[in-house]
């Protein structure tokens, strides 16, 4: 709502501002706002471009950094495990992440068939360039250390990556996959046989449980829905545990059709885009990567001018007819893995502002996806960016949907969370000082105790007297005299001490 309101208030800023926007000669930008709906398929599909595919077999480490753990190997010492860090800094990780597998292997070798020219230390070594060899070489290279760490971290994933594709046979479940997922075999024909071909997969004891579970659900997305009877006979076949039966009855919550009745006329689904059609070559067309996430199809329809507005309408005023289909010129009807990667094309260049296209997934985004834009953003000249609330892999995609039907007080959601407060103590008044004790620093100045000598007063005979009877005390002073007072007192005494000087009281003489 916060954002609704902020959208009008520039709407409205517009309006009575007709220099806002600053005029730009950039081609008026696009945001597509979508949502996980769009395409079951990418989530579960096995992809093997390097980023998806060691974020799918690889146990990683996602918080706020990646990490993946490796094995390191010095000559003489045991293996050790160390963490290291996959990040926009890493130059090979940004360069190769969006490669199939096979091309990255090439590039690699390639890449240290130069690395050897350039240094001499290498030029005798008749080795051919494998992944073994080309690890035990740099672990003996300490002077190479910031190389060797980075080469070093991305053979080990290589490998490892490799090791798992191997073992879990994810080549022929890739192929049954591809046909699900496209709806055309390999020879991009209506495939035949599909249920006997999942059956042996099925059985297959290679096959990790997980990949029989999205064997399952992209079947029964190909079939637009079974027989609750078969879902149960599929998954005992699968020897799945009970609770995977939510994950697929959850997916109708995302408008996935699971169950039918036995006489269902209801028609099978279209798919919403285009199918993909032959390629004009097939000589670098992997038949384990013929499927392309939804969105790759809506941007290339959308540069064409022939996107569907019943499926994405605009919110604002639509694009002119030439600013829409800006960049059609662009679009490549052949396969992307059938032609020379555009990133090594010879083209003219563009030295004018490309339109910008901003693509926010609701419900999560997969690498694929990440993959298409980054594709698409290349043949299509536009700069493409992807925008979503998380990144999925295949293994978080299947827990989140089998959450759909936890109780929400469980889910611990962000948006259940009381909202954060500062602490109580921020908030509580200062209780007043108490007033500071008088000084007693030595430069204070002392004040005679005038008030309690105004009251003091000289004793007469009378109270001693009293006092040595024990019959009274007043320790009262008697009260001072006045100067005046004083000087009679003095002139008697003095007369006094002449009588008694003439009458010679005080003389030892006799």
């Amino acid at each position: 709502m916060e954002d609704l309101a902020e959208k009008t208030e520039l709407d409205q800023y517009a309006k009575f501002n007709h220099d806002f926007p600053p005029p730009s000669p950039r081609p008026r930008g696009l945001l597509i706002i979508t949502d996980r709906t769009m395409d079951l398929f990418a989530p579960l599909v096995h992809e093997f471009t390097y980023q998806a595919m060691v974020h799918d077999l690889l146990p990683l480490v996602e918080a706020d950094k990646i990490y993946y753990k490796s094995l390191e190997s010095q000559p003489g010492m045991a293996q050790k495990g160390k963490e290291q860090e996959i990040s926009e800094k890493d130059g090979i990780w940004v360069k190769y992440r969006h490669l199939h597998m096979k091309d990255l292997l090439d590039e690699l070798v390639k890449d240290f068939d130069t690395f050897k020219k350039q240094n001499p230390e290498f030029a005798n070594s008749d080795n051919p360039a494998t992944i073994n060899t080309i690890k035990d070489m740099l672990a003996g290279l300490p002077k190479y250390q910031e190389g060797k760490e980075a080469y070093s971290l991305h053979l080990s994933m290589t490998q490892d990556a490799m090791t798992v594709f191997q073992e879990r046979r994810l080549a022929d479940v890739a192929s049954v996959e591809q046909s699900l997922a496209t709806g055309l075999d390999e020879d991009y024909k209506k495939p035949k046989n599909l249920a006997d071909q999942v059956i042996r997969l099925l059985d297959d004891d290679a096959i990790h449980f997980p990949d029989r579970l999205r064997l399952i659900i992209q079947y029964l997305l190909y079939r637009d829905g079974l027989l609750p009877m078969d879902i149960s006979k599929l998954l005992a076949h699968a020897r799945l545990p009970a609770q995977d039966s939510e994950v697929i009855y959850n997916l109708e919550l995302l408008g996935a059709h699971i169950t039918r009745v036995l006489k269902d006329s209801r028609p099978v689904a279209q798919y919403q885009f285009g199918k993909k059609e032959a390629p004009l070559s097939s000589a670098n067309e992997s038949g384990l990567s013929r499927f392309e996430p939804a969105l790759k199809f809506v941007l290339e329809e959308f540069s064409r001018g022939t996107l569907d507005q019943s499926l994405f309408p605009f919110t604002k005023p639509h694009l002119d007819a030439a600013e829409g289909l800006m960049g059609q010129e662009n679009v490549s009807q052949a396969s992307l893995r059938s032609a020379k990667p555009t990133w090594a094309r010879t083209r003219p260049s563009n030295t004018g502002p490309k339109q910008r296209i901003i693509v926010f997934m609701a419900g999560g985004a997969t690498y694929s996806e990440s993959r298409a834009c980054y594709e698409a953003s290349q043949y299509l000249d536009k700069d493409i960016y992807l925008s979503t609330t998380h990144m999925l892999t295949p293994s978080l995609y299947l827990r989140q949907v089998g959450d759909l039907s936890v109780d929400r007080r469980r889910l611990d959601l962000p948006a259940d969370r009381p909202k954060p407060r500062a602490p109580d103590h921020l908030f509580e008044k200062d209780t007043p000082l108490p007033p500071p004790p008088p000084s007693s620093s030595k430069d204070t100045k002392v004040q005679p105790p005038t008030d309690d000598m105004r009251r003091m007063r000289m004793g007469d005979d009378g109270a001693r007297s009293k006092a040595a009877n024990g019959t009274s005390h007043d320790h009262r002073l008697p009260p001072l005299q006045s100067s005046s007072a004083r000087g009679r007192l003095t002139k008697d005494r003095e007369k006094d001490g002449e009588k008694k000087k003439k009458l010679h009281f005080f003389s030892s003489k006799k």
